[in-house]
């Protein structure tokens, strides 16, 4: 019973930050801003950080179980 929550995290983070990679990866292959008003290689770095720790962080809670 305690994996479940480890499980529902787990899949939510690695959903996630496999979300934020496609969609940020569809937004410089198409030529557009990935945030408004931010320098364009500083925003997609940031966006691509945060979804390799978002999916980092899901499959590290999926080895806990």
């Amino acid at each position: 019973m305690e994996s479940v929550p480890a499980v529902f995290a787990g899949v939510v983070f690695t959903l996630f930050g496999a979300a934020l990679l496609v969609w940020t990866a569809m937004r410089l292959r198409h030529g557009e801003p990935v945030a408004e008003g931010v320098n364009p290689i500083a925003s997609a770095t940031v966006a691509t950080l945060a979804g390799v720790a978002a999916v980092s962080l899901g499959f590290w809670c999926l080895s806990r179980i």
